[in-house]
């Protein structure tokens, strides 16, 4: 029966004059597919039946190119998170460390601008026993890979450069947070929420303490 379905879908394709799909084509179509579903519904919210039903194939098909939902998954938010860290590698080019934050928050606000279903799968959660793909290891992955820049900052103005990770997961979280709110408000401007996210950024590190400690805490 299944085999049925899945030489009606290839006949189908014939008669459209465009001929049988390759395997890497037919794989960018399911990856392509599942996107769409997982960005709308989530991972629990998204089944194979409906994955293959949309491609016009046959649920073997897509366990035979990924193993299962799982693997599908796997590579829909492997992509994205290339995506989203080669935008933000391609715009930390500066020397200034504002002009280096300026340029994370708008390549993290200019990502959610142009794939907005990709942030969506981003944010949401991964599935249960999964060590990647939620949005606080992406966050982290992405603090840990600019930290660097924070410790030499904190090196040349005399401050602790052990404690730069801390900071730079704290600054690159409040940015995705922003970004979280911002992907359906889409209010105010991406150039007003980028320049209200480095003032308070960049202001609360001029002013920081070199021996911070809480006032209300022994």
């Amino acid at each position: 029966m299944m085999g049925a379905v899945a030489d009606v879908s290839e006949e189908k394709t014939r008669r459209n004059g465009r001929g049988r799909m390759t395997a890497a084509e037919r794989r960018e179509q399911l990856v392509h597919i599942a996107r769409g579903l997982f960005a709308e519904r989530g991972f629990d919210g998204t089944s194979i039946e409906e994955v293959a039903a949309r491609a016009g194939v046959s649920k073997p098909v897509v366990y035979e190119h990924f193993g299962g939902k799982e693997g599908l998954y796997a590579v829909v938010v492997d992509r994205e998170v290339r995506s989203l860290l080669a935008m933000m590698q391609d715009s930390l080019d500066a020397e200034h460390p504002r002009v280096l934050l300026e340029q994370a928050a708008f390549a993290l606000l200019d990502y959610i601008e142009q794939a907005p279903d990709g942030f969506r799968i981003l944010v949401r959660d991964s599935p249960i026993g999964s060590a990647t793909g939620s949005f606080v290891s992406i966050i982290g992955d992405i603090a840990t890979r600019v930290e660097y820049i924070l410790a030499n900052e904190f090196e040349a103005r005399g401050f602790d450069a052990s404690v730069a990770p801390i900071y730079s997961q704290m600054l690159v979280g409040m940015v995705g947070t922003t970004g979280q709110w911002w992907l359906d408000e889409r209010r105010p401007e991406k150039q007003v929420v980028a320049a209200h996210l480095v003032n308070l950024a960049w202001n609360g590190l001029a002013g920081m303490e070199r021996h911070p400690r809480l006032r209300t805490k022994p």
